[in-house]
């Protein structure tokens, strides 16, 4: 196994080259060593912008990666052929609004909601830097950013955080002309605030606390629909509003 250092120049060396990096050369031993490769990763490709945290079932721990500023990117925004997987997830995302500390995990639902300024319809294109990534093991994925790519950003919704109910969103996916998934509670983590609870202990203990303007991204409510190059697709959360990117 390679240093999270070494592991991370692989996977950087990777985005620009297009040549993707065998993942049994970058796989951590475990979730520790993912998080420190990540935490590398960012190191060399700039400021954090926001987060990604999930959860496969609403007992799972959850997991996360750090999203570089560099690849928010506002609706509508087009994708070159650098994107190869083009997987595309609609999700819900909130704006941190304050620094968030250890102590704020503890709170109350309702008053962790006040620490989050704004909601928003997000699309997380996944993309992978992994040759094999179908067979890839979960920790590889998780060290590469959890196949993060970019995350399309719609207009802010009049939702008011505290009512965010992720077993009850409606989601439109549609590429192209066709519809290509319709969901109702489609999220498998369930309980919004215990994945951001979560988040905030993590994120704190990490070093990296949660910090005003990031945005945090809370898993997809559509699962993955993958795109061919020439494409567009284009979201609605009902409710939350529209967000679309283009490849």
């Amino acid at each position: 196994m390679s240093s999270a250092s070494e592991a991370a120049d692989r996977l950087v060396a990777a985005r620009g080259s297009g040549r993707a990096v065998d993942w049994r050369d970058i796989l951590p031993s475990d979730r520790a060593g993912a998080y420190a490769i990540q935490d590398a990763t960012l190191a060399r490709l700039g400021p954090i912008g926001g987060w990604k945290v999930g959860a496969s079932n609403p007992d799972a721990e959850p997991v996360c990666a750090p999203l570089p500023a560099s690849g928010l990117l506002a609706s509508g925004a087009r994708l070159g052929p650098e994107f190869r997987l083009r997987g595309v997830e609609v999700e819900v995302a909130l704006r941190v609004g304050r620094v968030l500390t250890a102590d704020d995990a503890a709170l109350p639902d309702r008053e962790l909601a006040r620490a989050f300024d704004a909601v928003y319809p997000v699309i997380e294109v996944v993309e992978t830097r992994l040759e094999d990534w179908t067979n890839s093991v979960a920790l590889a994925q998780l060290a590469d950013l959890q196949s993060h790519g970019a995350l399309l950003i719609g207009a802010a919704a009049t939702v008011n955080p505290a009512s965010i109910d992720l077993s009850s969103v409606e989601a439109d996916l549609s590429i192209g002309k066709d519809i290509s998934r319709q969901t109702v509670g489609g999220n498998p983590a369930g309980d919004i605030w215990r994945l951001l609870r979560w988040l905030v202990r993590h994120c704190a203990d990490r070093g990296v606390p949660l910090s005003p303007g990031q945005i945090v991204t809370t898993g997809s409510c559509t699962g993955m629909v993958f795109t061919e190059a020439g494409t567009s697709a284009r979201a609605r959360l009902a409710g939350f509003g529209e967000v679309a990117v283009d490849f």
